[in-house]
């Protein structure tokens, strides 16, 4: 499946990520708040839940938020709520590393550090990211190529009940 591929309602949740993002919601938030409501999660309810994973992971420079968000929204598609339900797992967990194994690949790495070059947690790096642009041109890049993902994702049938 290609971007253009992609349904109209689909086309909207990448755009909606992307304005979120560009509104100032941190990339996980912006992923999942867009495909939130698809699965009865209120957009407000979305934010608070992603809130600590922008910066990969309250800015430490761990997995990209975009990826987090993503894994989240996926999780709400396809996760499991019975401990047991190992299909729902093993199904959960394969949809999961496709995708990070798709993100990695089109953009060379998972680690926000690498992604944005910076340390998250120094202000002095961040601010250095935020004068390169890195927050208004790549950032948003992610978080399109996560919530296409998303979209990928959840065109594919749940396999476990």
């Amino acid at each position: 499946m290609t971007h253009q591929d992609l349904s109209a309602e689909d086309l909207s949740a990448v755009d909606r990520a992307e304005a979120l993002f560009r509104e100032g919601f941190s990339c996980s938030q912006a992923v999942l708040m867009a495909f939130a409501p698809r699965f009865g999660m209120p957009e407000k309810q979305a934010a608070l839940v992603s809130s600590a994973f922008g910066g990969g992971m309250a800015r430490h420079g761990w997995t990209c938020g975009a990826i987090t968000g993503a894994l989240m929204t996926i999780g709400l598609h396809a996760g499991h709520a019975a401990a047991q339900d190992t299909a729902a797992k093993d199904d959960l967990y394969a949809r999961a590393q496709a995708l990070v194994a798709s993100f990695e690949e089109r953009h060379g790495a998972t680690a926000c550090r690498q992604l944005v070059g910076a340390d998250m947690l120094d202000p002095v790096e961040r601010q250095a990211a935020s004068d390169r642009g890195v927050f208004t041109t790549l950032c948003p890049q992610l978080v399109r190529t996560a919530a296409t993902l998303v979209s990928e994702t959840l065109a594919v049938p749940r396999t476990a009940p």
